[in-house]
C-alpha cells in the first residue's frame, strides 16, 4: 500500500463531496468527537445541531478539529483533516445572512435534520426553540490517500 498526501484542492473535493464526519471538540483537557452532518461552502463547514455537550464544550472552547474519510472497494481510502473554530450562527441581527446561507445548503439534502432530531419550521429558527445552527471556519486543511500499489 503506497501513502501519499493530498492537495489542498483534493482535500476540498473530498470535504464537498461528503456529508458526515466526526467532530472532535475539547473542554478543561478532555477530548470529545461526534460525528456530524456537514455542508462544505466557502472556507467552512456548516452544520445544525440540538443544544447538548458538543454545542456547551465548543461555546467554552471554539478550536475544533473535524475528519471526513472515503473508503474504496480495494481497502484504500482517503481521509482529510480540519482544524478550524467554532462560529454560532444565531437567529439576529449581524447573523441573519449567514444563517440563511447555512440553512440553504443544509436543506438541499433529504433528511438533512434527522441528526439533530427536530426539523425546524422555518429557515427563521425561533430563539426558543433548541436549534444551533453553526459553522466551523477551516484555518488549516490536510489529507492522506492510501493506494494498493
Amino acid at each position: 500500500m503506497q501513502i501519499r498526501t493530498l492537495s489542498t484542492l483534493e482535500c476540498t473535493k473530498l470535504l464537498t463531496a461528503n456529508r458526515v464526519g466526526r467532530l472532535a471538540c475539547a473542554k478543561n483537557g478532555q477530548p470529545y468527537i461526534v460525528p456530524f452532518y456537514y455542508a462544505h461552502a466557502d472556507n467552512h463547514l456548516y452544520a445544525f445541531s440540538m443544544l447538548g455537550k458538543k454545542i456547551d464544550w465548543m461555546r467554552s472552547n471554539p478550536l475544533v478539529c473535524v475528519q471526513v474519510d472515503e473508503h474504496s472497494a480495494d481497502r484504500g481510502w482517503r481521509s482529510v483533516i480540519v482544524n478550524g473554530r467554532y462560529e454560532e450562527l444565531p437567529d439576529r441581527i449581524g447573523h441573519k445572512v449567514q444563517l440563511d446561507h447555512a440553512w440553504s445548503l443544509l436543506s438541499r439534502h433529504a433528511d438533512w435534520w434527522e441528526p439533530g432530531a427536530l426539523k425546524p419550521a422555518t429557515s427563521s429558527v425561533a430563539d426558543h426553540l433548541p436549534h444551533v445552527f453553526f459553522r466551523i471556519s477551516i484555518a488549516e486543511v490536510s489529507g492522506r490517500e492510501a493506494l494498493n500499489s
